[in-house]
């Protein structure tokens, strides 16, 4: 376990868009109820089966500047034209309660994260190879090809940031990423 023996309660998952991070989180909450994960404020407006409050919490960019203004977000960026953040509050609640939380962010916000809770476990998990990532982003067809070229252009800047994390998971398994992510986070199976 990184970061001496004391059990992390904070566990940030970051890695570039298209690797699985969604998928995973959704395995892990099936196998674990008791993992709280954040709902991130976002600015961008849903894709088709996305549920407010389920998926992301969906403002208007003066809320979310609000947000920022007051201090409500642990983090947040700007990401292919949109924002997105984490609520601070929720956060500080559960870790207050001893529950484990996790956070699904990018890259920006683990690193603002890590500045504000140095205790927090940050894991990045990586696609099994670049052509993989890139069959991944283009396949899915909900964007236009400028946002994907620009997705990728972010996933090399992403993926050359691996070394500042505590751990890094290849997602060649979702079965595997998330066992791996259960031990690391002292949850049991």
């Amino acid at each position: 376990m990184p970061r001496g023996a004391q059990r992390p309660t904070l566990t940030v998952l970051s890695g570039p868009s298209g690797v699985g991070k969604s998928t995973v989180v959704r395995e892990l909450r099936k196998k674990h109820a008791e993992l709280w994960v954040s709902v991130s404020a976002t600015t961008r407006f849903p894709r088709p089966g996305e549920v407010e409050g389920v998926h992301y919490h969906f403002v208007s960019e003066q809320r979310f500047d609000e947000l920022i203004a007051s201090g409500g977000l642990l983090e947040w960026a700007e990401f292919t034209g949109h924002r997105y953040g984490t609520p601070r509050e929720p956060v500080l609640e559960r870790l207050a309660a001893g529950i484990p939380v996790l956070l699904e962010i990018e890259l920006h916000g683990a690193r603002q994260v890590r500045a504000a809770m140095s205790e927090a476990q940050l894991v990045f998990l990586a696609p099994p190879s670049w052509d993989e990532l890139v069959r991944r982003l283009t396949g899915r067809g909900t964007e236009p090809q400028e946002v994907v070229d620009r997705r990728l252009a972010t996933a090399r800047e992403e993926m050359a940031a691996e070394s500042e994390f505590d751990v890094v998971l290849i997602n060649t398994s979702v079965q595997e990423v998330v066992a791996r992510l259960l031990a690391l986070m002292a949850i049991s199976t």
